[in-house]
């Protein structure tokens, strides 16, 4: 579908419900010279692993092969280190940050979540860089393995095209 004639959109598929799986677009944007960081929580890395391979995988057929990973120690740590990137010259084109927060028996999972949420928010509109937030706020382990399998609904897919979609819109509107 096109936008004024302009840039592809593409239609953002319900992912929370596991019922649209991920189809990558025909026609995937070239972003070749982008920067991307991503971000990585230490917690439950296995998971996190598997969706930021599927990640790097599609960044690079967009082009993209300027991607640089860190490892936090927890999802609250993503936020000061997107902080830090952003501030860097030359800013990353994108940040993709990955993390798990399983609820527990206290506040801590809903406090947690929305800290990072609000932090990454304001970094992104103070220091102008898209940041894509997949830290995922759990129940229990299955719901984390049933997005970060090989197949269609795995979140580095969607964070991905996000990135590259933010980064082809930015090049065509100035931004950045």
């Amino acid at each position: 579908m096109l936008n004024g004639g302009e840039i592809p959109v593409y239609i953002n598929r319900n992912m929370a419900s596991l019922q649209h799986p991920y189809q990558k677009p025909v026609d995937l944007p070239n972003i070749a010279g982008a920067r991307v960081a991503i971000l990585q929580s230490r917690w439950h890395h296995a998971h996190t692993d598997r969706m930021i391979a599927k990640c790097r995988q599609l960044l690079a057929e967009a082009g993209c092969q300027q991607v640089t990973q860190h490892v936090l120690p927890g999802s609250l740590e993503l936020v000061l280190a997107a902080q830090d990137l952003a501030a860097v010259q030359p800013k990353p084109d994108a940040i993709i940050c990955f993390g798990i927060i399983q609820r527990g028996e206290t506040a801590h999972y809903d406090m947690l979540l929305s800290m990072c949420a609000q932090g990454l928010i304001e970094v992104m509109l103070r220091q102008s860089v898209p940041i894509l937030n997949e830290i995922i706020g759990v129940a229990d382990l299955q719901q984390v393995i049933a997005r970060s399998q090989d197949d269609g609904f795995n979140k580095g897919w969607e964070a991905a095209q996000a990135a590259i979609d933010m980064i082809a819109w930015r090049r065509l509107n100035g931004g950045g």
